[in-house]
């Protein structure tokens, strides 16, 4: 049997004997059988000659017609495409090696929170402390630390209702920073707060936290040079920490007695009908005054002889907008309102620091009370008057001011 992985072996060389041709350059007979006819008929290559003949000179060869010359055509220039001449560069200068290394110093330096003079950085420190507490912040620190020593060793007087005028003085100075930068506090009319004697301030209130009593207190202080006493709510006082503070600060109880008496002594009384309501409105019905009651603190200023001073106040509404309520926590806390705004609880903490709108209160004329009879107190038509005067008039400054202000951010 056939092997079928046999194959037809032709051996190489010749006289069918296996070779290698002329081992030069002639190749084997099997070889050129195997490569076909075109193979056999090729000639053998020649062995290059080690010499290499110069190639021979090509002479030149000259034209047979000579070439034209061709006039030079000048280039035409057209106004319009006229090319403004480029300007001449300016010769580089090339700094020595020495400021090179010098500025690279100062650069590393600064990079590395090294080689900053201390001069620079008390400079620094005095030219912040001007820009937050003001121009006279060395007299301000001093008189602020010489309050705090003579705190410390219990030398300090307050009054009847717990009035603290040292610890008011404090506070002033340091609410100044925010209310006059942050909130960019506007003050008119400060002349119509009467230099001595009693006189009632009469106030819009608003801002979901009662901040515009603070800051009206701040104006009385230091524009009027007087002692504003806050007639507060019941709950001002029912707070552990607000309680005390509201009395050291010179707030005492909303009532008929102690506004009488503390008018009648001649001390400046504020007074923000409107409460809780005014405060607690939400956002979109701001500066729209709510009701001013029935009067009671125009009674008090009619028995103690002493002017209504309206007050109107511009700012407050937006540090704090208010967009929500829930009744049921707040019930259950205890408080009138709890409320909700942009930034608060969303933002935690962060959404108690109040936006920085600007700030405007105006003083207005005072409205005279003396020169009614001493039963006019007890007229409730008459105290509806009056009081419905006092509403009006601080309502339509109020328009005013927000026209005059425009935006409450810029």
């Amino acid at each position: 049997m056939k092997d079928p992985y046999d194959t037809n072996v032709v051996p190489l060389g010749s006289t069918k004997n296996p070779g290698r041709g002329n081992s030069k350059s002639t190749p084997s007979a099997a070889a050129r059988s195997l490569a076909g006819p075109a193979a056999a008929r090729k000639k053998p290559v020649a062995k290059a000659s080690a010499r290499v003949e110069p190639s021979p000179r090509v002479e030149p060869v000259e034209t047979a017609q000579p070439v034209e010359t061709v006039e030079r055509v000048e280039p035409v220039e057209a106004p319009h495409l006229r090319l403004a001449p480029e300007p001449e560069a300016e010769p580089h200068e090339i700094p020595d090696d020495t400021s090179f290394a010098e500025e690279a110093r100062a650069e590393s330096a600064a990079k590395d929170g090294r080689g900053i003079p201390l001069d620079d950085i008390v400079q620094a420190a005095i030219h912040g402390a001007q820009r937050v507490l003001g121009a006279d912040w060395e007299g301000r620190v001093a008189g602020l630390l010489a309050g705090i020593r003579r705190r410390v060793s219990g030398d300090y007087t307050i009054d009847s209702f717990g009035f603290d005028e040292e610890f008011t003085q404090v506070l002033v100075a340091a609410a100044e920073p925010l209310i006059e930068n942050w909130f960019r506090l506007e003050v008119r009319g400060v002349e119509n707060i009467p230099r001595d004697g009693g006189a009632l301030l009469v106030a819009n209130h608003s801002g979901t936290v009662p901040l515009d009593g603070v800051v009206t207190g701040y104006v009385v202080k230091k524009y009027a040079q007087r002692n504003l006493r806050p007639l507060g709510a019941d709950l001002v006082f029912s707070l552990p920490f607000i309680s005390q503070l509201a009395r050291k600060a010179g707030a005492t109880l909303a009532c008929t007695e102690d506004a009488e008496l503390l008018l009648a002594s001649g001390e400046i009384a504020g007074v923000w009908p409107e409460g809780f309501k005014g405060i607690g409105k939400p956002f979109s019905e701001r500066y729209k005054l709510q009701r001013f009651g029935r009067g009671g603190f125009v009674s008090s200023a009619m028995r103690a002889g002493v002017p209504i001073v309206p007050v109107s106040i511009v700012g407050a509404e937006e540090i704090y907008p208010l967009i929500g309520n829930v009744p049921s926590l707040a019930r259950l806390v205890g408080v009138p309102y709890l409320p909700i705004t942009p930034f608060f609880p969303l933002l935690g903490p962060l959404g108690l620091i109040p936006l920085p709108s600007k700030w405007i209160i105006e003083f207005g004329e005072p409205i005279r009370t003396d020169a009614y009879e001493p039963d006019a107190a007890d007229d409730p038509m008459l105290l509806f008057d009056v009081t419905d005067q006092v509403r009006e008039t601080i309502q339509q400054t109020l328009y005013k001011l927000l026209v005059e202000r425009g935006s409450a951010f810029f």
